[in-house]
């Protein structure tokens, strides 16, 4: 397992991180801690979750990710020897004032989120998205607070574009904070959105990249066929996130691509989840690839792509599936709450974020 320095900054992250949002929901604790242990005996020291994890996301559901992760860390001993991750901003309470980037938000989440790990200090923090309601200032002066503190040591963000990291930027230099330090776009070979400008974007100002959906939410698993409906217990059936995964990638074209990969790599000798990781990891705007599962020996096959490289017409074939797809209008702003899971932006949330 690699190390690789996120972006400019000091730290240095695996080039595997564990994502957590099936722990203690779509996994049971003892599944959880299997698959936990499973990343931490092949040399994962990464981990990625967010205050309002498990999925499905439900109001009475929240945090209980978190605290499987402190209780984890504590019975295992080993938090000295992570990287730790998470995030703030989704809904954490049926009011306005406990979601987003606000001063308030972010203070009360981060010493929420420090209680449920059992730890003292989150290594990398990220707003869970962008947050239009609040001036960057605030959010900016927030994380420079919580950094200060000793509270949390990397400022971060996902789901952003382009121009917000470069409006995020130019507050940072103006009022003298410091910035974000990295960020977690979606990025895989069936949507490679980021390579367009944020990827070179992180390049100018040396932030450090954690990918999420490597696999395409399962779909470059090869488990699905081309007129067939989703498969059972997969994210694209499952209740409260089902609709959303199909909307990203499930498409006739979309299947019909991934099988033909999938034969292109049993030819080759490889799994497809296998290929479709070592491609994200073979990009050197990527830092590291957020993987994720519901048992642990379905790890296996990531852990694989890190000792191997792509046969050249194996990569060519997966570099070339995306011009293939049907285009899709580029995304001109940031995700919104409701994109991800159903909520409103001007009410209050229900205690049903699906």
């Amino acid at each position: 397992m690699k190390w690789k320095s996120f972006g400019r900054s000091g730290l240095k992250v695996t080039e595997l991180c564990l994502g957590t949002m099936t722990l203690a929901g779509q996994a049971d604790e003892r599944t959880s801690y299997a698959i936990l242990d499973a990343a931490f005996e092949n040399g994962v020291r990464f981990l990625d979750t967010a205050d309002c994890y498990p999925m499905p996301v439900l109001l009475e559901t929240t945090g209980r990710t978190e605290e499987l992760l402190g209780r984890w860390m504590a019975e295992r001993g080993n938090r000295e020897q992570l990287v730790v991750a998470t995030k703030a901003y989704f809904p954490m309470g049926a009011l306005p004032i406990h979601r987003g980037n606000s001063r308030r938000h972010l203070l009360e989440a981060c010493d929420a989120s420090l209680r449920r790990l059992k730890t003292d200090r989150i290594d990398v923090y990220f707003c869970h998205g962008w947050d239009d309601t609040v001036p960057i200032e605030e959010t900016l002066s927030a994380l420079d607070h919580l950094r200060q503190a000793g509270k949390i040591l990397y400022p971060a963000i996902s789901n952003v574009q382009a121009s917000e990291v470069a409006v995020s930027e130019m507050a940072a230099r103006a009022s003298g904070r410091a910035g974000f330090a990295g960020l977690q776009p979606r990025y895989n070979l069936l949507d490679r959105e980021a390579e367009e400008s944020l990827f070179p974007m992180t390049r100018v100002l040396g932030l450090g990249v954690m990918v999420y959906n490597p696999i395409a939410g399962g779909l470059l698993s090869g488990k699905h066929r081309p007129g067939a409906p989703p498969a059972t217990g997969t994210r694209f059936s499952m209740e409260g996130s089902g609709e959303m995964y199909r909307e990203r990638y499930w498409s006739d074209r979309s299947l019909e691509e991934t099988a033909a990969l999938n034969r292109k790599a049993g030819e080759h000798g490889w799994s497809l989840v296998t290929a479709a990781v070592a491609w994200v990891l073979a990009n050197p705007d990527v830092t590291s690839a957020i993987i994720g599962a519901s048992r642990p020996e379905q790890l296996s096959d990531h852990f694989a792509a890190t000792s191997k490289i792509l046969p050249p017409t194996l990569k060519e074939a997966m570099d070339a599936v995306w011009y293939a797809l049907p285009r899709r209008p580029p995304r001109m702003s940031s995700p919104r709450m409701s994109d991800f899971f159903g909520v409103p932006e001007d009410v209050p949330a229900t205690s049903r974020r699906t």
